[in-house]
C-alpha cells in the first residue's frame, strides 16, 4: 500500500486549519487522496466548531491513515504549547510549528509517508521565536540535508492549470537582485527545473522561457546591462548543451495567453516578477512546489490570513480551499508518476 501524504498544519492561528478541515469535507466532491494532518487534534476540533464541520478527528499513525481516512480525518497529534486564538499569532507555538514540518520529512525518509503539503507560516512569528531560516523552503534544504545527508539547492516553482513560474531569487530585497542574477545561478536552476520536471511530472525535457531583469529585457544594454552581459550568453550557453531554453525576452509580453503557449515554465529574475502573473492567472488553485529536494513537497500558493483565519460566511469557511485542495491532488500524481522518494 503506497503510504499516506503528510499534511503538516501550519501556523494554527492561520487559515491552514481552515482550509485542512474544508478539503477533508469536501474530499468526496474531489476525489482526494488520503491523508494525515500533523498537528494539534484541540485546534482542529476548536476550529472545526468556530466552522460549523461536524467529522470525527481520529487519532492515528502513517500505518492507519489510509484505513481511517474513511471514518473521519486522521491526526497525528503534535501539539501546541499555548492557547490558540484564531487571527492571534503566538511565536510560543513556534515549536509545535517547525516540529510537524520535520516530523513529516523524517516520516517520508523513513519509508512512511508519501510526500508532504505543508499549510502556511508565517516567517516573522517563527523568526522571533530563534528559526534562523527565511522561510519553508529553506528549511526544507536544511532537512533534506540532515535525513538524505545531501546538501540542495531548492527551487520554488508556482504551478498552475494555465501557467508554471520559477522566481530565480526568492526572499531578498529587490535591490540584490541584480546581484545574485549571474550565469551560475540560472544554470543550477534550469539543471534542477529539467531533471525534476521529467522526474516528478513524466514530462519531456520542458520548455523553458527567461523573463529579462530589466525593462524590455535592457534593450542591448540602454536599460540595463545584465541581459546583455550574463543572461544571454547563459542561456545560449545552456542551448549548446541540449536545454530547451530561449530568452531573455521581455516580462510585459511573457504572460498573455498566446505566449504562454510556448513554454512550460517562466522563469523570472525576481519574486513579484513571476508571483504576481501566477497569482493573478490562478489565485484560486496555484500550487507552491518545491525543487531540488530528495522528497515531494507541495503547498497552496497562499500565506496565513490571519485576518479571516476561523471565520464563515452562509455556512461556508472564509478561506477557500482550492488551493489546499490542488496541492494534495498534484502531490498525489507526482508520487503517482514516479514513486516515493527513497
Amino acid at each position: 500500500m503506497v503510504p499516506p501524504l503528510l499534511v503538516s498544519s501550519g501556523d494554527p492561528a492561520g487559515i491552514g486549519p481552515d482550509v485542512i478541515l474544508a478539503a477533508y469535507h469536501l474530499r468526496h466532491q474531489h476525489d482526494l487522496p488520503a491523508f494525515l494532518v500533523l498537528g494539534d487534534p484541540a485546534v482542529l476540533a476548536d476550529r472545526m466548531q468556530s466552522l460549523g464541520l461536524d467529522f470525527p478527528l481520529l487519532a492515528s499513525t502513517p500505518e492507519q491513515a489510509t484505513e481511517d481516512f474513511a471514518q473521519g480525518l486522521p491526526v497525528w497529534p503534535v501539539p501546541v504549547k499555548a492557547q490558540v486564538r484564531a487571527g492571534k499569532p503566538d511565536p510560543a507555538n513556534a515549536h509545535a510549528i517547525i516540529e510537524a514540518i520535520r516530523l513529516g520529512v523524517q516520516t517520508i525518509h523513513q519509508g512512511r509517508g508519501a510526500a508532504i503539503v505543508t499549510a502556511p507560516i508565517a516567517k516573522s512569528v517563527l523568526q522571533s521565536a530563534g528559526f534562523n531560516h527565511p522561510g519553508h523552503t529553506e528549511y526544507l534544504a536544511e532537512l533534506a540535508h540532515t535525513y538524505w545527508g545531501r546538501r540542495v539547492h531548492p527551487v520554488m516553482m508556482i504551478w498552475s492549470p494555465v501557467l508554471a513560474v520559477v522566481p530565480l531569487t526568492i526572499h531578498i530585497p529587490l535591490k540584490s537582485v541584480s546581484d545574485m542574477m549571474t550565469a551560475d545561478l540560472l544554470t543550477t536552476c534550469v539543471e534542477i527545473i529539467d531533471r525534476d520536471w521529467q522526474q516528478w511530472f513524466g514530462s519531456s525535457r520542458p520548455r523553458l522561457v527567461l523573463s529579462g531583469l530589466n525593462p524590455h529585457a535592457g534593450e542591448d544594454g540602454r536599460i540595463g546591462t545584465e541581459e546583455r552581459d550574463i543572461l544571454i550568453p547563459a542561456v545560449k550557453a545552456l542551448q549548446a548543451r541540449g536545454f530547451d531554453i530561449k530568452g531573455p525576452l521581455s516580462a510585459d509580453t511573457l504572460f498573455h495567453e498566446r505566449a504562454r503557449a510556448g513554454y512550460d515554465i517562466a522563469l523570472c529574475p525576481s519574486h513579484d516578477q513571476a508571483l504576481i502573473p501566477v497569482k493573478t492567472l490562478a489565485f484560486d488553485d496555484g500550487v507552491n512546489v518545491t525543487l531540488g529536494l530528495p522528497f515531494i513537497r507541495t503547498s497552496p500558493d497562499h500565506g496565513t490570513a490571519f485576518d479571516i483565519a476561523g471565520q464563515s460566511q452562509n455556512g461556508h469557511s472564509l478561506a477557500k480551499p482550492d488551493s489546499m485542495i490542488a496541492a494534495l491532488k498534484l502531490a498525489r500524481t507526482m508520487v503517482a508518476r514516479h514513486g516515493c522518494p527513497s
